[in-house]
């Protein structure tokens, strides 16, 4: 077996050496193409390998085609939108994520940008407290739950929604509340949260009427994706309410505009920074050769995304 690991954006050294560990004490073949520059180059790269490890490189219909021994895609992470789910389907090509591997650098930083926020981007002048203000959790997953875990220690009161997360149980047993409607959870939030995928469902559902209805001062929060925000709307929420402010792991398309208009309301990190830790880097990277290895040996698909 020949596993390819193509990263446009490579795993720390330390992720290679042990991906490497492990695949080869499996008897496989490791392959490394990192830093590459032009789409040729992961074409030519996949045509003989039987599975793939990929961060947030573009696994298209066009790359699994060229792959035409290709049996497995990990996505070293925790979203899988940049992978071709339909043609991997259509050419019996597995796909997996590794949920819950960056779950701990996200959470922290969703929090980082709370009280970056709350302090006024660190820049002069009397800013506000995370203790007492109630945080609310849209999407109640791996993030969202340690999210909930981290401001709550900071003495936040923290109310979650999710519709796939029906038993109440599962959030009182972590000692938060569970409120029944996106609405409602909206409507209570000093700090907004964001956990979800993007999906169809999701994409641009994060707009004007449901920032309209936050509380005055409230601080809308994205590591998620950058496609559950409707734009327009959150630009037009803002427009109206000089006390909502957004912050974001992945620029708007018009984070330029928004800056100009909204001055420290509104920040963007430069780059998508929610994985990038050196232990996040690490465990995703250890967590997709492993699950490689128990596909090929095992059988294992538990963490499939394509059923």
């Amino acid at each position: 077996m020949k596993v390819l690991v193509a990263t446009e954006k490579p795993f720390a050294k330390e992720a290679v050496e042990g991906i490497r560990e492990i695949v080869e004490q499996a008897g496989y073949e490791l392959c490394l193409l990192e830093k590459y520059t032009e789409k040729a180059q992961l074409l030519e790269a996949v045509a003989d390998v039987d599975a793939l490890i990929v961060r947030s490189d573009k696994v298209t219909a066009e790359v699994i085609e060229a792959a035409k021994n290709l049996k497995i895609v990990v996505r070293a992470g925790a979203g899988y939108d940049n992978v071709d789910l339909a043609a991997a389907t259509q050419r019996g090509v597995v796909v997996m994520n590794t949920p819950g591997q960056n779950s701990n650098a996200v959470a922290e930083l969703a929090l980082g940008m709370m009280i970056y926020m709350a302090r006024n981007g660190f820049t002069p002048g009397t800013g506000g407290e995370l203790q007492g203000k109630t945080l609310a959790i849209h999407a109640y997953g791996n993030v969202g739950k340690l999210v909930a875990k981290k401001g709550k220690a900071l003495g936040m009161r923290v109310v979650a929604y999710d519709p796939f997360i029906t038993d109440a149980y599962v959030y009182e047993n972590d000692g938060i509340e569970k409120v029944d409607t996106v609405e409602e959870l909206y409507a209570k939030a000093d700090y907004l949260s964001l956990h979800m995928p993007s999906t169809a469902e999701t994409k641009a559902s994060i707009g004007y009427e449901k920032l309209m209805s936050m509380p005055k001062g409230a601080t809308l929060v994205n590591t998620a994706r950058k496609e559950v925000i409707d734009e327009e709307g959150l630009k037009q929420a803002m427009t109206e309410r000089a006390d909502l402010k957004y912050v974001t792991d992945i620029a708007p398309v018009n984070a330029a505009e928004m800056a100009e208009l909204f001055g420290k309301r509104f920040f963007a990190t430069p780059k998508k920074q929610g994985a990038e830790t050196a232990e996040a880097n690490i465990n995703a990277g250890l967590a997709a050769a492993r699950q490689i290895v128990d596909f090929f040996v095992n059988g294992v698909t538990r963490f499939q995304v394509n059923k």
